[in-house]
This record gives C-alpha cells, sequence and structure tokens, in this order.
C-alpha cells in the first residue's frame, strides 16, 4: 500500500442542470459522451469477487448494463492512483442514490439558488469496487454490495435514468438529418419513438435529444460565423459606408459574440422611416438554423424596409444590450418613437435600458401563437376558442371593453387559474391594440384581425437554410425589395389614382400620398358617407361631436375638435397609431366645411416626397389647397362668433333689436374695410416693382381718406408697419413660387431614380 495514494472525488448529481422534472439521480456526462465498451465475460452475469475484466471501462459498462436490468442509476464514486506514475488502479462505481447531498453553508450561501432541486440521496449502499493487477493489467472485482434501501425503477422506465440514457450512433445520425430539415426537438423524438417501437427502445429522452441539438447548433454557429465575418469584411471594403460591429464574447475567449451589420441604404432609410422599428427574433427559434433577426420598418408605400441585421450567438441580457447599443449607434443615435418584439423578458429588459423613451410592444403575432401552443388541449376541445380570444383582444373599443371580454373569456373556458394567462394578462399594457392605440406603430388599421410583422426576409430564409446559403438568399431579398420599392414609386408617379368623391380633399390626398397610402385614405373619406356627425357639446372653441353609423348611435365615437387650431381627436385613435385620420375625423370635417386636410394631418413619412430634403408639409403646399383652407377657417371662425352672439341675442325682443342695430353698424364697416382692401391691393399692383418706393405710396393712398398723424412717431410707425406689410406678402408670393418650383425638381428627380433604378434591375436580369 504504500506505493498508493487515495484520492476520492464525488460527481454531485444536484450541480447538473439537465432535466428539472426527473427526479431520479443520474450518472456523470462520461456515459453519455462516448459509446462506452459494453464487453464482459457474460451479459446476465451477477458481479462477484474475483470476476475479471479486460480494462476499466469493461467493468464501468458492466455494472451499468447490470444496473440496467436491476433498476438503477450508476455513477463513480471514488478512484486510487499509483504513487509511482500516478496511473488509477482503482475503482468505485456506486448506486446514483448514494450518500447525501453537500448542504455545506460556505458553498451554498453565496449561490442563489434559481432552480430548487428534489432531494434523491438517500444513502444507498450498493457498489462495485473493481482493482488492477500489477502484473497481468487486468481488472477485478474488489468488492461488491448488492443489497439498495429504496424502491428499484421498473423496466419501462429504466430509460428515464440518467446513466442509461445514451444516444447511439445511428439515432445521432438521424437527429442530425431532420435537424438539417428544420424539425424540432418534439418532432425528433416522436419520429425517434416510431422508428424504435417506444420510447424505452430509444434510450433517451427528449431533454437529451434537445440537449444534443443545441450542443449541435453551438459547434455550427461557431463554425460558421467565421464564414459571416469574412464576407461582411469584404462587404465593408467594397464600400467602407457599410457598418458591422462584432461583440467580444467574454465567458469564451476563443469564440466571438453577436455580430451585428447595415448597409447603406439601411442606415438611409432609417432617417426617413426610423419613427417605428421592429426587432424580428422569429429566425433564432428552434425551428430554424440561423439565430438571425434583422431590425424592419415600413417604407411610404407600406412595404417591409431593413434598418440592419443581428446574427444571436448570445441570448443573455447583456448581449442585447451591446446589440441595441450598436444598432443605434449605426442609426446616428436617434432611438425610434415605437420598437416591436417578441414576448420575452430578456429583450424587454435590454430594450428598457437602450430606448427608455421609446414605446415597447409585444407582437401579437407571436403570442397568438405562442397561444396555441400554451392552450392547445383548449383549441382542441373548443373549437370556438380562438374566435372569442381575437374578439376580446381585436375588437374590443376601450379599456373597460377589453377587461370585461378578458375575464367573460376566462370564466366561459374556465381559465381563471392559468399560470401562463395570468402573465399575459399582467404584460396586457404591451400587447393589447386598447392600450396601444395612442403611439405610431405604422399600421394600416388599429383593429386588424392580426398584426403579424411583415418580415423583411418571408419567402427566402426557411427552417432549412444555413449560413452558406445566407448570403446569397439575403442579397436575393434586397435586390427584390428594392425591385418593389421602384415599381411602388413609379406606379405613384405615372398612375393617377381614380377619384371616386369630387370633394378637394380627395384631389389633395391623391397628389400628396402615395398609391397605397392613397388607397387606404380614400377607404377612410368614402366611409363617412355612411356616417353621420352630430354636435354633442360645445366649449367655446373645442367642439364635441358623436360620429356614428346611421341606425348604430349606440356604438358612437366621440371627436373632439379645435376649430382654430384645426385639431381634432378621435376616440378610435387610428391617426395616432397609423398616421392616417380616419373617417370619423373626417365626417367632422365634413359638417364643419373643411374642404382640404390640414398639414397636421399629412404626415411626410406617408407621402410620395417622403425621401426629400425639402419640408412640403408646412403651410403652403399648394396655393389652391391653402386659399381654401384659409378661406374655412376665417368662414368657421366668424360662425362660430355668430352663433354665440345670435344664442345670447335671441333671449329677449330688447337684445334683439339691439343686435340688429350691432349688426348693421358691423355691416357698414366691413364694407368700408372691404373697399379700403380694394385700393390697398391696386396700389400694391401700381408699385410691385419699386419696393424703396412701396410704402410712400400706400401711406398716400391711406392718407388721402384719413387725417394727418398730429404725431410724427405714429407716422414712422404706419409707414413701417406698411412696408412690413408689402414684404411679407412678396415673401409669401416668393415662397409659394419657390415649393413649386422645388416640388417639380424633387419629382423630376424621383423620376430619374426610379429610370436608374429600373435600368439597373434589367443589367442584372439579363446577366
Amino acid at each position: 500500500m504504500d506505493n498508493e495514494e487515495v484520492l476520492d472525488f464525488d460527481v454531485d448529481d444536484d450541480g447538473i442542470d439537465i432535466e428539472p422534472n426527473d427526479a431520479i439521480d443520474m450518472l456523470d456526462d462520461t456515459t453519455n459522451s462516448s459509446d462506452a465498451a459494453t464487453y464482459f465475460p457474460d451479459g446476465d452475469l451477477e458481479p462477484y469477487e474475483g470476476l475479471e475484466f479486460e480494462s476499466e471501462e469493461s467493468a464501468k459498462a458492466f455494472y451499468n448494463s447490470y444496473a440496467r436490468r436491476i433498476g438503477f442509476s450508476t455513477r463513480v464514486s471514488s478512484s486510487r492512483r499509483s504513487r509511482r506514475d500516478g496511473a488509477i488502479i482503482q475503482r468505485q462505481f456506486v448506486c446514483a442514490k448514494e450518500g447525501f447531498r453537500n448542504m455545506n453553508e460556505k458553498r451554498t450561501k453565496d449561490r442563489e439558488i434559481k432552480r430548487p432541486r428534489t432531494i434523491t440521496r438517500v444513502g444507498c449502499k450498493a457498489s462495485l469496487s473493481v482493482k488492477m493487477h500489477d502484473s497481468s493489467g487486468k481488472w477485478a472485482v474488489s468488492g461488491f454490495v448488492k443489497e439498495h434501501n429504496h424502491e428499484l425503477v421498473p423496466p419501462d422506465q429504466v430509460h428515464c435514468l440518467r446513466s442509461h440514457r445514451q444516444i447511439s450512433g445511428p439515432a445521432k445520425t438521424l437527429i442530425d438529418t431532420l435537424q438539417a430539415a428544420g424539425m424540432g426537438p418534439r418532432r425528433i423524438m416522436s419520429a425517434l419513438i416510431k422508428e424504435y417501437g417506444g420510447i424505452s427502445r430509444v434510450g433517451f429522452t427528449e431533454v437529451d435529444c434537445r440537449n444534443y441539438m443545441r450542443n449541435n447548433r453551438q459547434k455550427s454557429i461557431q463554425g460558421e460565423i467565421q464564414l459571416l465575418l469574412d464576407y461582411l469584411r469584404q462587404m465593408n471594403a467594397d464600400n467602407p459606408s457599410f457598418f458591422y460591429s462584432v461583440e467580444d464574447d467574454h465567458h469564451h475567449h476563443e469564440s466571438v459574440g453577436n455580430v451585428f451589420w447595415a448597409d447603406p441604404k439601411a442606415i438611409t432609410d432609417f432617417t426617413y422611416f426610423g419613427d417605428t422599428v421592429t426587432f424580428d427574433t422569429t429566425y433564432r427559434s428552434n425551428r430554424y438554423r440561423l439565430p438571425f433577426a434583422p431590425f424592419t420598418g415600413v417604407n411610404h408605400h407600406g412595404q417591409p424596409i431593413l434598418f440592419g441585421c443581428a446574427f444571436i450567438v448570445n441570448e443573455n441580457e447583456a448581449s442585447f444590450v451591446w446589440l441595441f447599443k450598436t444598432w443605434l449607434s449605426a442609426m446616428s443615435g436617434r432611438s425610434p418613437v415605437s420598437i416591436t418584439t417578441d414576448h420575452d423578458a430578456v429583450i424587454r429588459a435590454a430594450v428598457m435600458q437602450v430606448f427608455p423613451e421609446a414605446r415597447h410592444r409585444f407582437c401579437k403575432w407571436h403570442i397568438f401563437k405562442k397561444c396555441q401552443e400554451k392552450l392547445s388541449h383548449v383549441f382542441l376541445r373548443h373549437p370556438s376558442f380562438e374566435s372569442d380570444l381575437h374578439k376580446s383582444v381585436n375588437l374590443t373599443d376601450s379599456v373597460e371593453d377589453f377587461e370585461s371580454c378578458w375575464f367573460s373569456l376566462l370564466d366561459k373556458y374556465e381559465l381563471r387559474d392559468h399560470d401562463w394567462l395570468q402573465a399575459l394578462y399582467s404584460d396586457r399594457r404591451q400587447w393589447v391594440p386598447v392600450y396601444l392605440r395612442d403611439t405610431f406603430f405604422a399600421e394600416m388599421s388599429s383593429t386588424q384581425r392580426s398584426d403579424s410583422i411583415n418580415s423583411y426576409f418571408d419567402g427566402y430564409i426557411n427552417a432549412s437554410t444555413n449560413l452558406s446559403q445566407f448570403f446569397k438568399l439575403y442579397e436575393k431579398a434586397l435586390e427584390s425589395r428594392l425591385e418593389k420599392e421602384v415599381k411602388a414609386d413609379y406606379d405613384t408617379m405615372n398612375s393617377p389614382p381614380v377619384l371616386k368623391t369630387p370633394s378637394p380633399m380627395e384631389k389633395q390626398a391623391s397628389e400628396l400620398y402615395t398609391r397605397k397610402l392613397f388607397t387606404r385614405f380614400q377607404e377612410e373619406l368614402v366611409g363617412t358617407l355612411t356616417f353621420m356627425a352630430s354636435k354633442a357639446d360645445d366649449d367655446g372653441d373645442l367642439g364635441t361631436y358623436q360620429v356614428a353609423k346611421y341606425g348604430e348611435t349606440h356604438k358612437a365615437h366621440c371627436v373632439k375638435f379645435n376649430i382654430l387650431e384645426m385639431r381634432a381627436n378621435c376616440s378610435c385613435q387610428m391617426f395616432e397609431f397609423s398616421g392616417i385620420v380616419c373617417r370619423h375625423i373626417l365626417a367632422v370635417f365634413r359638417v364643419t366645411n373643411l374642404l382640404t386636410l390640414p398639414p397636421y394631418y399629412i404626415l411626410k413619412r406617408w407621402t410620395r416626397n417622403a425621401k426629400s430634403s425639402v419640408i412640403f408639409d408646412d403651410y403652403g403646399l399648394h396655393a389652391y389647397d391653402n386659399y381654401l383652407e384659409s378661406h374655412t377657417v376665417r368662414y368657421n371662425t366668424l360662425r362660430h362668433k355668430a352663433f354665440s352672439f345670435v344664442q345670447e341675442a335671441g333671449k329677449s325682443l330688447y337684445t334683439c333689436d339691439v343686435a340688429l342695430v350691432a349688426l348693421q353698424e358691423a355691416a357698414k364697416t366691413v364694407s368700408l374695410e372691404m373697399k379700403n382692401e380694394v385700393r390697398r391691393t391696386m396700389a400694391n399692383g401700381h408699385v410691385k416693382g419699386n419696393s424703396a418706393s412701396g410704402g410712400e405710396q400706400i401711406l398716400r393712398n391711406e392718407d388721402s381718406q384719413q387725417d394727418e398723424p398730429e404725431d410724427e412717431m405714429d407716422k414712422k410707425i404706419i409707414e413701417l408697419r406698411n412696408e412690413l406689410e408689402l414684404a411679407n406678402r412678396r415673401c409669401e408670393a416668393y415662397r409659394t413660387n419657390l415649393l413649386s418650383v422645388l416640388k417639380e425638381m424633387e419629382d423630376q428627380k424621383l423620376q430619374v431614380s426610379i429610370k436608374v433604378q429600373n435600368i439597373k434591375i434589367s443589367l442584372k436580369d439579363s446577366l
């Protein structure tokens, strides 16, 4: 014994995070990591002292095979090494329930236990000891304890014990093939069970399959990521404006973390359409091989556009924070108004850190998809559940309506105690439409059935796409999306839409909006024909209207309209949500004789000049429109004041007589001012080319009708005021002309751009 040294080690199963719901102790990883040798003297033999084996691995395989027959799991407990050369000369294999859990305070006091584990060690004494003979090199049993102090596992459950959960070579090949085809672990296990004739014959569990697939995926990612980096370096070398960045993986120094890149068009498009962004993580799900996530938006044609791409290697909070900060830096630091992501706690935490001012929404389409998984038993048992769920979420007009419908749904289908639905309800302000309509998300409708994010790469990347195929498909998607945008530009500039009403507002919108957005606006405008707006309250300059379809006053929407500011707010909040004015506000505009859309309601991002650097959606979009608008403002203001005056004056005969006298005096004053306005207009016409004498000419015309001012200071003030008025009129005329010229230049520039893009596309097709 002098030449020997004992080194004990104990593989603690409590530290192994493999299967949280399995209360059975398991063997160390060595059995699963390789197909161990399984040759021993007799497959049905019970161990006894003196039984010899060719190697230590053979002895371990024999004891594990014996344990499988009997119904328990094994693990390595201790070993003894030689002092001469350090080689292992003795091993002890024990029942996995041997000993007791280590409850050492020093080991656990600073470690947060996130998932408490079931106590499984019960002090079982069953074991097998083997020792190597110095002379022959063979291993022989030196000790065997047969008895267990716990119940053994029946044969149909033995495959759940960890020391017997081994993925064979043929099974690995089949998993690899099915994973490459895009199948998830659940479907793969179903195929394996069918192939082997039962779960017990498969020899491992779904958790083992999932872990094996995850390891495969990680190895594949690390192997392919170099291809991605080479591609990005080449793109940057070809165009220095091409942006990419790589996160350092602090946990694995030999590998890299997440990767982000954005081409010049993506960066430019963000300056025009970066008000709302979607971080699309669809492709990182188990059924996709690519951990890929694009940042996307919506252009002025309602088409998906790209704001950059991410290749996700690490999915922890710190990595997502790095990714969002990198993206924000590439987009010149301008945070979006709103951002849409998958329903994920880690992503939410990162969004809160990097975009604290942005409104964060969970994708409703993703949530409904998860519902089908989490509530599959309800969907199968109750065919009407899906329809009722959609109604409660999408077709409720207020928070109160949603709350009532939601709890009625839970009661109807007995789901009050469903944990996942409770968590979903607690997050309702981030995915239910009634809580989000006050924020711009660039969607065409606030009540559509499912707001599936229109993924930029749908139709190009699928479950079987690997990285070597990805580059070609990525570039093909970019070309196709550009081609569609060019075609939409061409249609907008060269195919005037058919007008359905004689409304000046419709004509105005047809000249400003893109074809897609005009069609959407036209739907709302035509929709007003079935609506009636009635005034419910009048508070000075603010009027409140009830707008409803004929015969449906119980479904009325409330519109508050400030006639002086030309601003209206509707209870449906469609304009706030989509940037398109709703039919309820348009109905109020109709009854108040507002003939054109005020500039406030024309978002530049929806117009054909969305990519122009010239501000067209300011006052002065069109001279005729401005005249109509200013005339309407004046008319409505006077009518509002006159209506209040008449209401007060008509209360008695005396006040009515007084009001009539006042109106006669007002009519004389207005008539006199109209004559003076004609004279001033004529005077401006005479001095149009002489700015130096313009003020004096106007002054002489006015001085002929009024006494000479006694104070010279008053006279000077009048001169300066008249000069200023003339200058303002000329500036307004010049500004209108300039805007008209600039608009024409922008239209020509867009036409040329469309022609250039068409030529490029046709050249690529010919090559």
